[in-house]
């Protein structure tokens, strides 16, 4: 969920969590634009990833806004934090989720192998975090900008011909409170990536990525 990973794994669980065939587990779809939960509302469910792109965020006092994660198909949303969700989530595409009640999870009898996996997406977020962190804390905002881009192919990148290719359905303002950058030094930094040949955009939204391995130099991206 958090798309900074400096190995460029991803932060979901090897398997679908449904692999354990869980009595408790239902889907939910949403449209683009409708929210899943908000902060503070009580934390019901869990929910699994298995199609489209959510964005969590949450809103300062004084109105600035963080964007802390996007999710991805296979990530999990929705651990809780004082049994409420500590932040808002609403989605950028339409979307398909799996949805896992916590009653039945937190119960004894409940599924060990769900229960398992639910673990090790917790602690994939945890380490994601720390990979956000550190992100923030030490790089340059070019540097930031091309771990982005660099890790959005990792997780969702295609093939076409010699080049690999992508979409953003978040914004330059998304992706700016993402990095802790102003909108301007997003756009800027994207603009000398295309200036510098190291990717193009076919429209405002889909990346295709010329020089792989110039974009992993400057992001100092590590497999």
């Amino acid at each position: 969920m958090y798309v900074t990973l400096q190995n460029g794994d991803n932060c979901s669980p090897d398997q679908p969590l449904t692999k354990s065939r869980s009595p408790v587990t239902f889907r939910r779809n949403l449209t683009k634009g409708d929210h899943l939960f908000r902060e503070a509302d009580q934390a019901k469910s869990i929910f699994e990833i298995e199609s489209g792109v959510l964005r969590l965020t949450r809103v300062m006092v004084d109105g600035r806004r963080q964007v802390i994660a996007f999710g991805y198909p296979g990530d999990v949303v929705g651990f809780p934090s004082s049994n409420c969700y500590h932040s808002d989530c609403d989605a950028l595409t339409p979307a398909t989720l799996f949805v896992y009640s916590r009653d039945a999870l937190e119960r004894e009898s409940g599924d060990v192998v769900l229960h398992r996996r639910l673990l090790q997406a917790a602690l994939a977020e945890i380490s994601g975090m720390q990979d956000h962190f550190l992100m923030l804390g030490r790089k340059s905002a070019s540097e930031r900008v091309a771990s982005f881009l660099m890790t959005i192919n990792e997780r969702v990148g295609s093939p076409i011909g010699h080049y690999d290719q992508f979409t953003l359905p978040m914004d330059r303002s998304d992706i700016a409170d993402f990095l802790g950058l102003s909108t301007e030094t997003v756009c800027r930094a994207i603009s000398q990536l295309r200036k510098s040949n190291i990717i193009t955009l076919e429209n405002s939204h889909t990346v295709i990525i010329l020089k792989p391995a110039a974009l992993g130099a400057i992001a100092d991206f590590v497999k």
